[in-house]
């Protein structure tokens, strides 16, 4: 690797050619804030946050985007560079709604940080005219508060730049401009996908989740109600970062405590219904195969793709599994199977999900999505609300004892855990469609490594049975853009799809803790994330679908067999043909 030394604050840093100042500081062990800047998907050198000076520039230079070069020399707190930033953070408040006692993003907030860091208050330094906006909550699963937005356009730019969707940007010019849709559309009202890549991006609390907590503690607290959560296996690989865990802990046990502690009358895991998911889809899979049905065949796991797929790909519909997700397959299960076991009219179940994933809180409302006549699922919360929820009641999360989740709908596999990083679904699949094509057991394969890792499209044929399976994995919609133009244009051809919505997959989803940019911009959280899961796969006894022993009761004594019509009024769902809100 050919490398350029430069020197920064007096001392020698040796850093890779083509980086920027900004990186070539963190081999120095220096962290220049931004707030602005994300790491191949925003570098606009637009907010100045990050600026520096370089001996023999005639001004302060965006660290950024600033290459460097041999023998350059290059300060980042000398006082000039210091009141700079502070006179730009002095400014940013001035038109900021500076409620952060009240603020979702109070304690973890970028701006906030920074503001500390450089000795500014919520003194008004600079008085003058401030932006008035109303809070767009059409959405189902977030609102949009611009009288926090500091015009970052780190939103846009995910939106834009990885989810290739592009329905939010910079309207007006000067001191109107504002984040917004076209001709001030609510979100609700465009082909906003519900992924929540922006709130997962966004600095401060100009976007958020919309919160169900109150929802959940209501449900709890009424006598009438069996409240039951359900929670995705990429939540037990998030959720301890909000408590000060290292980025990839599982903390699946602590987990489990908290939420019996919270009041649950049952804690379950979606990973039954994952293992669930595998079932139906396999069969689904291998009856189009050997019955000349719509392939390739798309998974249909990701609210965010699935409604991606009805705006932007209405005519590959068909091409989709018609097996809901595991969340609202759980819930139906719950409302049918467990309550007629339990005794539980449905319609005093109260079902909660919590999810990585903030499509989820669009997806419970979609129809074709009650099998009980009820909703499958009441009420969907993300990891980030799940972690507020903790804090609210007064539980002290890394003192709780490890506690396994309840039976028998928190029996499940290592093919299900590993659902939430981007080609387990798939793996997961091939698992059991191999098993079903050859009847092998204890020989047929477990890991299918091809699938595996962060890469925006993956590639793999398995000869199965004589038979070559095609398989392709994307992750992140601009991803899942590219791979379905090569298979619309007979480019590529597949017989088999996954698709997640979110980059990594649900490891990376838009409901799970932010992570500032100075941590994001050098840490891969979707691999570290991911390996948690893949860890607790390979730790588990049994790794295959199929052989989960309460999935297989649950066939032999209330769905009769994959695929059976009961699996289909349960299980399975339809779509619709949605339109693009183009202007």
């Amino acid at each position: 690797m050919e490398t350029v030394n430069i020197k920064i604050n007096g001392m020698a840093v040796a850093a890779p050619k083509g980086s920027t100042i900004l990186e070539a500081a963190r081999y120095a062990g220096i962290d220049i804030p931004t707030l602005c800047y994300l790491k191949d998907i925003n570098a606009i050198g637009a907010c100045r946050i990050c600026v520096v000076e370089v001996k023999g520039a005639r001004s302060l230079v965006a660290s950024c985007v600033y290459p460097i070069n041999e023998g350059m020399e290059v300060w980042t707190n000398s006082p000039k560079v210091l009141n700079s930033r502070k006179r730009t953070l002095q400014l940013i408040i001035s038109n900021h709604d500076r409620k952060c006692l009240s603020c979702v993003r109070s304690g973890n907030c970028e701006l906030q940080k920074l503001c500390k860091d450089l000795h500014v208050d919520d003194e008004a330094y600079y008085d003058g005219e401030k932006t008035h906006y109303a809070i767009d909550d059409s959405a189902a699963h977030m609102y949009r508060d611009n009288n926090k937005c500091i015009l970052c356009r780190r939103c846009s730019a995910v939106c834009e730049n990885v989810q290739g969707i592009g329905v939010i940007g910079p309207n007006e010019r000067g001191f109107k401009t504002n984040i917004s849709s076209a001709f001030y559309m609510g979100l609700g009202e465009t082909s906003c996908v519900s992924c929540g890549q922006c709130i997962a991006v966004c600095p401060t609390g100009a976007l958020s989740e919309k919160d169900c907590t109150d929802k959940v503690l209501e449900a709890i607290n009424d006598p009438s109600k069996h409240v039951i959560v359900q929670t995705a296996p990429a939540v037990r690989a998030g959720l301890g970062e909000a408590f000060g865990y290292p980025i990839g802990t599982n903390v699946e046990g602590k987990m489990v405590a908290a939420l019996r502690r919270i009041g649950f009358d049952k804690v379950f895991d979606t990973d039954f219904a994952a293992d669930l998911t595998i079932m139906e889809e396999a069969t689904e899979f291998l009856d189009r195969v050997q019955n000349g049905g719509v392939l390739p065949l798309i998974t249909s796991c990701s609210p965010g793709w699935i409604k991606y797929c009805e705006h932007y790909f209405p005519d590959m519909t068909e091409n989709l599994s018609s097996c809901k997700s595991p969340q609202q397959m759980f819930g139906a299960t719950a409302k049918t199977y467990y309550a007629e076991k339990m005794g539980i009219d449905p319609k005093d179940i109260v079902m909660v999900s919590v999810m990585p994933c903030t499509a989820k809180k669009f997806e419970i409302g979609r129809d074709n999505q009650n099998a009980a006549g009820v909703p499958d699922v009441d009420i969907s919360i993300t990891t980030r609300e799940l972690a507020r929820l903790i804090e609210r009641v007064g539980l002290n999360f890394s003192l709780l004892p490890d506690e396994e989740f309840d039976a028998p709908l928190g029996m499940s596999t290592g093919a299900a855990v590993i659902f939430g990083a981007t080609g387990g679904v798939m793996e997961a699949a091939l698992r059991t469609a191999v098993w079903k094509l050859t009847g092998e057991t204890s020989d047929s394969p477990v890991e299918f490594t091809e699938v595996r890792g962060v890469a925006g499209i993956k590639e793999a044929t398995y000869n199965v049975a004589g038979m070559d399976v095609k398989v392709a994995v994307a992750s992140g919609l601009k991803n899942a853009k590219e791979l379905l133009e090569k298979v619309k244009s007979g480019e590529a051809e597949y017989h088999f799809i996954e698709i997640m919505g979110c980059p990594g997959g649900c490891v990376n989803g838009g409901g799970q803790p932010q992570v500032p940019a100075s941590v994001r911009n050098f840490t891969d959280i979707r691999a570290l994330r991911a390996k948690a899961l893949y860890d607790a796969d390979a730790a588990m006894p049994v790794r295959k679908s199929h052989e989960n022993a309460a999935v297989k009761e649950l066939y032999d004594t209330y769905l009769g067999a994959p695929g059976s019509h009961k699996a289909h009024e349960i299980l399975h769902t339809t779509y619709v043909k949605r339109k693009i809100h183009e202007i």
